[in-house]
């Protein structure tokens, strides 16, 4: 028989879904994948049962359904700072890692190259490769995970079609600077770049440290593709509700991909959600204040077990260092930890694109108990 695809042949599964199976397989706390363990908001729950029972159940329009797009668009107004139009310049897609793929695929050509700073979300590097372009890593150096100006403008020299930015940043939780992103707002002009940003933390970023929306910068909104979702916003990480925001000849071409890559996103699960993007500033207010208080529960145990690691400044993730027990492979590590331990992690290798393996990331997007709990386990590895 012939051979399968030379593209995908060096592809592995998704190591944090790997680690989930593996959480479950050993009854362990899964903080691993990033998804949380508490109900979403209970209006965006009541419109679900509402929904359940009206005429939601075929397709609605390819890049999403009216209502959806309307305010959504009224909603990210408000935050980018600009008047979003809900019929050229969005697109609903299956989650933001169709989002991603979808925004890839309109920009890159087979052959072009993307820079993609490491650590990185494991799907940037076989988005680029499923593009049939060439990812170009620029390492953000720790512990402050700061990039260089020097290696991030050898990139661009590079001749790059574009740059994936996630901002925060899964999984080192880095927020970009106001002044770093101006850095690389000025070499995407020089060097007539993309900028693809992945913003889904965008409300969950502990003060002092604010977001800004790349779009927003002076010139940036006419070469920047800004993917979202609303999995982290709303704890509804299994609806896979996720968009596009561009400039209407770019969001052209992005609908016409989405419509051959899965037709639409899930009409009723749409519906919804709506009561979600109408809720007011106090909500996101108390979405943060809840999430920086998992954050000081969290880290604060860790560093009571006396455990190296790092605090984020957005996103709900924490890597922590194991360099102390002698583990050759940080995978082999997560093993030992979800088997012998009862706490799952991701090793950290499958984010870098240096040799890393003295990192594992864990995430905090649970309840409180589940939180203690897995801090009562982690006691176990004073004995390693």
């Amino acid at each position: 028989m012939q051979p399968l695809s030379n593209r995908t042949a060096h592809f592995t599964d998704s190591v944090i879904r790997r680690m989930t199976r593996i959480s479950n397989q050993y009854g362990a706390v899964n903080l691993s994948q990033g998804f949380p363990d508490f109900d979403p908001p209970q209006a965006i729950l009541d419109r679900l049962a509402e929904v359940s029972h009206e005429d939601f159940h075929q397709y609605s329009i390819t890049w999403g359904a009216q209502n959806f797009r309307e305010a959504l668009a009224e909603k990210q107004s408000r935050l980018m700072g600009r008047q979003i139009d809900p019929n050229s310049e969005i697109v609903t897609t299956c989650g933001s890692t169709e989002a991603m793929m979808a925004a890839m695929m309109t920009v890159a050509n087979p052959g072009d190259k993307v820079i993609v700073f490491s650590p990185f979300y494991e799907n940037y590097g076989a988005d680029t490769i499923l593009s049939g372009a060439e990812p170009i890593y620029v390492p953000l150096h720790p512990p402050t995970f700061d990039f260089y100006v020097d290696e991030l403008e050898a990139a661009f020299k590079q001749h790059p079609k574009a740059l994936i930015l996630c901002n925060p940043s899964n999984p080192c939780g880095k927020v970009f600077t106001r002044a770093e992103l101006e850095i690389i707002a000025d070499l995407a002009k020089k060097y007539d770049a993309y900028v693809i940003t992945d913003e889904v933390y965008e409300h969950i970023v502990y003060a002092p440290y604010t977001h800004t929306y790349f779009a927003s910068l002076p010139g940036m909104w006419e070469r920047t593709i800004s993917c979202s979702s609303l999995s982290k916003t709303y704890s509804i990480t299994g609806w896979r509700l996720g968009y596009t925001i561009a400039p209407a000849e770019i969001t052209d071409r992005i609908k016409k991909v989405h419509d051959f890559l899965t037709v639409g996103a899930a009409a009723p699960l749409q519906e919804a959600v709506i009561p979600g993007l109408r809720f007011g500033q106090d909500y996101y207010d108390g979405l943060l204040q809840t999430y920086t208080h998992k954050r000081d529960l969290f880290v604060q145990g860790l560093d009571a077990i006396g455990l190296e690691h790092t605090t984020p400044q957005g996103a709900y993730y924490v890597l922590m260092d194991i360099s102390r027990y002698g583990y050759e492979s940080d995978l082999e590590f997560c093993k030992m930890l979800a088997r012998d331990v009862g706490v799952g992690a991701v090793p950290g290798s499958s984010f870098f694109r240096e040799d890393v393996n003295h990192l594992i990331r864990f995430h905090f997007a649970k309840k409180d108990e589940t939180l203690n709990e897995a801090l009562n386990r982690l006691e176990k590895l004073k004995k390693l």
